[in-house]
């Protein structure tokens, strides 16, 4: 075996990227700033920056979030994340010439939350919006220039991942408040697939379902109309039967 030789190999750095999801208005909005420095100055890309050589990949994904954009995530299998939203590693992306400064893997996170405030930016973010991903990912000949690096392909996977993993997990509801009613989930699948669904079938499949929803013991109002009932998250992940995605 040959003698290792730090000079044989180029700088190398890793680096997380992170596909934060919400619901806006019922449309499914992905989290963009605006990059305050090259390269890629003033393109919208997604949230992220490099991984510091003390910290895991969990924690440096949390400290972008949060750094770049005041918002906070909890992953349930790391203590150390903060609560405020669902994370968790979506993919590892390391094309040779994806960054011009030099040879950099991404390792990309999804976060999902419900619907949450105008972000702020930070770090090295001029500026911080939600955006329809239908937008970002299939702009108008007149809208600004495509996501910077190879952030349109991160958020594509992003978002799959995300319409994937509610037809056969109870992770829809992170879209939700802490209470919600069967017609505000609905609504998230909606936003999330793209796709109107029945009312009627949606609220049998749900309700029916064990384990995923439990009463909360009230009702609201808030949707207008007759008191709606109030449910909560239940405690089963994996949904079956599946919710499958209707066909378009």
């Amino acid at each position: 075996m040959s003698p290792y030789d730090p000079s044989a190999f180029p700088p190398f750095a890793v680096t997380v990227d992170l596909v934060v999801l919400t619901v806006r208005r019922h449309a499914l909005c992905a989290l963009v700033v605006k990059r305050g420095e090259p390269p890629f100055q003033g393109r919208w890309a997604l949230p992220g920056g490099f991984v510091r050589g003390d910290e895991d990949l969990a924690a440096a994904a949390a400290r972008e979030l949060s750094e770049e954009t005041g918002l906070c995530a909890h992953d349930p299998g790391h203590p150390g994340a903060v609560n405020g939203a669902h994370l968790e590693q979506l993919a590892t992306y390391g094309d040779p010439g994806r960054d011009p400064r030099m040879r950099v893997v991404s390792v990309a996170h999804l976060v999902l939350a419900p619907d949450l405030p105008a972000p702020r930016a930070g770090g090295d973010a001029n500026s911080a919006r939600w955006a329809p991903v239908d937008e970002l990912l299939a702009p108008a000949a007149d809208a600004p220039a495509a996501l910077a690096f190879d952030h349109a392909r991160i958020l594509a996977d992003g978002v799959e991942r995300a319409r994937s993993k509610i037809e056969y997990s109870s992770l829809a509801t992170a879209f939700c408040p802490t209470e919600f009613t069967v017609g505000e989930l609905r609504r998230v699948y909606e936003a999330v697939w793209g796709v109107a669904l029945d009312p009627r079938n949606f609220h049998r499949k749900v309700t029916g379902t064990p384990g995923f929803l439990v009463p909360a013991g009230g009702t609201t109002t808030r949707q207008g109309g007759r008191p709606a009932q109030l449910f909560r998250a239940g405690g089963a992940t994996l949904l079956n039967p599946p919710m499958l995605r209707p066909e378009v």
